[in-house]
């Protein structure tokens, strides 16, 4: 099947950045999300971030236009029911996730393909809710999505060929680079970086290094562009624990048992750089270690 139109569901960091990808390589996007200022601020930051591509002459002023031109917004999940592939990039909650496909499945066409942006959460289950478990997969991007080289695809255990074909297609559209994960918790990325994440804020919580000495080992010491507890904080802490309780519920093994500390601060509501303060305080000129 040919996919011409993307619905992307949620306006929020990786909403806004899969509408901006997908738009610059000439797919027409419909954004949809429940805050009418969330998708406002989603279309500021993808016209800032094209601006910044645009500085660097990796597009065109002409390539921007024609993006933003190809991009519209939506409160209304019905809005998505023309769209030829949609992906689903909501808050890191199955329940959350599953009410968006219950709710979309009445709109949408026969051939239409759902997906997830799910960074742990099964695809299989997540495709067993809907009328349409062979024509739906998951579609992980890497954050930031602009930046980002990488998508997993997740074939559930019933995905078929043609829609792994044909979202395989959209990947090399965007110019990035497929790799294909089996459905197990987390699947590969996150499998292998977050129990790291979790380990560092292991070593913090048992006092063998600060904040700035543990990321500066693993930056200098294992030529990481940025330390775990650094990454952790982009990424988001609530995040990062919602990942690391899907891998130790999913796979039933005690080396994925969250850190007590990362689980406090998301108790604090110390979430990262979007809340100001996490393993590093944001709120003045420069990061400042809270520990």
């Amino acid at each position: 099947m040919t996919i011409q139109k993307i619905g992307v569901v949620g306006a929020g960091q990786m909403g806004n950045g899969i509408a901006h990808v997908c738009a610059l390589a000439g797919y027409d996007v419909v954004m949809n999300d429940v805050s009418a200022d969330a998708m406002a601020a989603a279309l500021a930051l993808i016209g800032k971030n094209i601006d910044r591509q645009v500085s660097k002459g990796t597009v065109t002023a002409e390539d921007k236009d024609a993006a933003m031109a190809r991009i519209s917004t939506t409160a209304e999940l019905s809005e998505l029911g023309t769209c030829d592939l949609i992906i689903e990039a909501a808050t890191e909650k199955e329940t959350i996730k599953q009410q968006i496909f219950d709710a979309l499945l009445p709109h949408i066409k026969e051939n239409t393909i759902l997906a997830s942006n799910t960074s742990s959460i099964s695809i299989t289950r997540l495709a067993s809710r809907t009328d349409r478990p062979e024509k739906f997969i998951g579609f992980h991007f890497m954050n930031p999505v602009p930046i980002m080289q990488l998508v997993e695809l997740i074939r559930g255990i019933a995905t078929d060929d043609e829609t792994f074909h044909a979202c395989q297609e959209v990947v090399e559209r965007l110019g990035k680079t497929s790799a294909t994960s089996e459905d197990f918790p987390a699947f590969i990325v996150n499998r292998i970086l977050m129990p790291m994440i979790n380990e560092a804020v292991y070593a913090l919580y048992e006092g063998v290094g600060s904040v700035s000495s543990i990321d500066t080992s693993m930056k200098l010491g294992a030529n990481h562009p940025m330390g775990p507890l650094e990454l952790a904080d982009f990424i988001g802490l609530d995040t990062c624990l919602a990942i690391m309780n899907v891998l130790h519920d999913g796979l039933a093994d005690t080396k994925y048992r969250p850190c007590p500390l990362l689980t406090k601060y998301v108790e604090a509501g110390w979430l990262g750089r979007k809340t100001k303060r996490g393993f590093y305080d944001y709120r003045g000129e420069t990061p400042v270690p809270t520990r």
